[in-house]
């Protein structure tokens, strides 16, 4: 089977620091995959925040996640912090892709990379909604 390929985004819009907790760590001794999933979440909340924003609401609708992909580069430990970058790739009508890069902080080594389709979603009316010009541009859309 041909390895899963993520495209790096042009720019990185966010970083943040986490650290690998127990909970993160599965029966293999590192950091399980569905907990990567749970850190990358972690960094886009964080990320929303600092633009003032939440995964509620984007200047109108929130944000829904439609589908996930994980390539891991590397194993991280409990204790490991990571540094996670976060970018958007291929800006639409009612969505846009992220990419988060995870590397370990002490040696640099990469960990792993994560794509994400995220759809803008009235939840009021439960249905997929338009990007809003604004958050858009936070996007780097247009620029």
């Amino acid at each position: 089977m041909p390895r899963m390929q993520i495209d790096l985004p042009e720019a990185w819009l966010f970083r943040t620091r986490l650290t690998v907790r127990v909970g993160d760590v599965n029966y293999g001794g590192h950091l399980g995959n569905d907990r990567v999933l749970g850190l990358v979440h972690e960094a886009r909340v964080r990320w929303l925040a600092s633009c003032g924003l939440s995964e509620k609401d984007v200047g109108g609708p929130g944000l829904i996640m439609a589908d996930a992909a994980l390539a891991f580069r590397g194993e991280a430990f409990l204790g490991d912090e990571l540094e996670v970058e976060l970018g958007a790739t291929d800006v639409r009508r009612s969505g846009f892709g992220l990419v988060y890069r995870l590397r370990r902080v002490g040696d640099g080594a990469d960990i792993a990379l994560v794509s994400t389709g995220m759809v803008c979603f009235d939840y009021a009316v439960r249905r997929v909604a338009r990007v809003p010009e604004a958050f858009a541009r936070l996007l780097g859309a247009g620029s």
